[in-house]
């Protein structure tokens, strides 16, 4: 082949050369723009409130704004970064994603680095479900309720409450306090006053989002009704074990901190409680009629193991004074220096000249349970 004169082999080589890499070019591109570029979510599913998630691209992305385009729906404001050499978006929730939604983000087209496209591309998530209530105690309808310290009322839910705030509201309202497991899955609600006999109660269990501040987000998760123990009976039973039975079940405690003895005149039954807990019931027997025993808010002022009564010479074991000048008091059966005891037959009837008189054991027991100082509430 005769080549131009101007036209050397050496021009020749140059322009075979530049031809060889422009049709290598146009083969890379080619192949890049055949690649398939997809994004996956790390998790979709129960994603907690406050959860970042990460957004993977199987190429790295092109930013040039990139992150301003993508979009939340329903629309959240969130925080949205790039990790991982432009492969990698983590998206985060300003505030907390709503409970129980399901979300979609739609990331728009765009290209790699090496010009391939991405297909604009929606991706959803789930959000984590309210803890709901299994078990509540009482249940709802139940009649005959003490509510106490030693019966709180108990909201058992099927999973911890980490992310909410959980709240009990009573109907008619009473001043409560509440404690909860480390999981915050059980919570014991405490009396701090009394719930009054044979009323019916509403309790309302809500939840909602610790960091929330939209009110819309308060789910209610659980209303019962129950009706608390019905008034002690005006007509106490003349069967004496059948009462104490009875003071049991229906004497409410009226201090709900510390040691208190309580004295039913109308039931001649002491009551022992402390810190609210019913202890134990006693027969008695108070002043007969002439000679009633004080009733009101009295206190142990002093003890002795077996005093002498001057005025009545007997022994009054076990006593316990009532009043500061020692007129009235609590103990036991009292005793003639023969040792002669009144008989125990006389517990539930008024017949004492005021003061209130236990039987054989149950003195013993309230002496050395009594300390001095603890109220006597008597009515």
């Amino acid at each position: 082949m005769n080549f131009p004169k101007h036209f050397s082999p050496l021009i020749f080589s140059f322009f075979s050369i530049l031809l060889l890499f422009a049709f290598s070019g146009v083969g890379f591109f080619a192949y890049n723009a055949s690649q398939e570029v997809i994004a996956s979510l790390d998790q979709y599913e129960n994603i907690s409130l406050s959860q970042k998630l990460r957004i993977t691209f199987s190429h790295s992305i092109r930013d040039e704004g990139y992150r301003e385009k993508i979009s939340l729906s329903p629309k959240t404001n969130a925080y949205v970064s790039w990790t991982d050499d432009f492969k990698t978006i983590e998206i985060s929730p300003q505030s907390i994603w709503k409970p129980e939604t399901q979300y979609t983000i739609t990331l728009p087209e765009t290209k790699t680095v090496s010009w391939a496209s991405f297909k604009e591309t929606q991706l959803f998530f789930q959000t984590s479900t309210y803890p709901n209530v299994a078990t509540i105690r009482p249940e709802n309808g139940e009649k005959n309720v003490i509510v106490g310290v030693e019966d709180p009322l108990i909201v058992e839910l099927d999973k911890g409450a980490g992310e909410y705030w959980i709240d009990f509201a009573i109907e008619p309202q009473k001043s409560v306090v509440f404690q909860s497991n480390d999981e915050r899955s059980r919570f014991e609600i405490l009396p701090k006053e009394i719930f009054e006999n044979g009323s019916q109660y509403d309790i309302t269990v809500s939840a909602y989002p610790k960091n929330s501040v939209d009110s819309e987000y308060r789910k209610v998760l659980k209303t019962v009704s129950f009706e608390t123990l019905p008034p002690a009976p005006t007509d106490w039973s003349k069967d004496l074990t059948e009462r104490v039975g009875q003071a049991k079940r229906f004497t409410q405690a009226q201090i709900l901190e510390g040691k208190y003895i309580d004295i039913n005149i109308d039931a001649q039954i002491m009551t022992l409680f402390e810190n609210g807990n019913l202890l134990d019931s006693y027969l008695v027997s108070s002043g007969l009629r002439g000679m009633d025993t004080p009733k009101g808010s009295f206190q142990i002022h002093n003890k002795h193991p077996r005093p002498w009564s001057k005025q009545y010479s007997l022994f009054m074991p076990f006593w316990m004074a009532i009043t500061p000048d020692g007129k009235y008091g609590i103990h036991e059966l009292p005793e003639w220096p023969g040792g002669y005891k009144e008989g125990a037959n006389h517990l539930g009837i008024p017949v004492s000249h005021g003061c209130v008189r236990l039987g054989v054991g149950s003195a013993s027991r309230v002496y050395e349970w009594a300390e001095i100082g603890i109220p006597v509430i008597i009515y």
